[in-house]
């Protein structure tokens, strides 16, 4: 992948572990993984407040490409994060933090094979 064709944004917050909103105010759903809820029928708030903790320490306050692939139903942008040569949601199934969303798995060529 091209890094340098991506646009960039800057991260100022991250709600949760999948979802994050620049300084522009985009809210932007990480593709292709999904992390514990926070609040909820299924809430699980500490690992919840883990993935999120480990977003933001990884992007918050930083300089993104972002790859924007289509709108959810909450008008979020879907997109991939990258970090330099990192991607984002690769580093967190990586680190435990997230799983692979496999409903959606195919908008992230990453995920085949794993």
């Amino acid at each position: 992948m091209l890094f340098a064709a991506l646009a960039s944004v800057v991260i100022a917050s991250c709600y949760d572990g999948d979802t994050c909103t620049t300084t522009t105010g985009e809210r932007v759903r990480l593709a292709c993984i999904d992390t514990p809820e926070l609040v909820g029928k299924r809430a699980e708030p500490e690992p919840a407040k883990a993935a999120r903790d480990h977003l933001t320490n990884l992007v918050a306050g930083k300089k993104v490409r972002i790859r924007r692939i289509t709108e959810d139903r909450y008008g979020r942008t879907v997109a991939e994060l990258f970090l330099r040569q990192t991607n984002v949601q690769q580093e967190m199934v990586a680190s435990g933090h997230a799983e692979i969303y496999w409903r959606y798995a195919d908008q992230c060529p990453w995920t085949e094979g794993q």
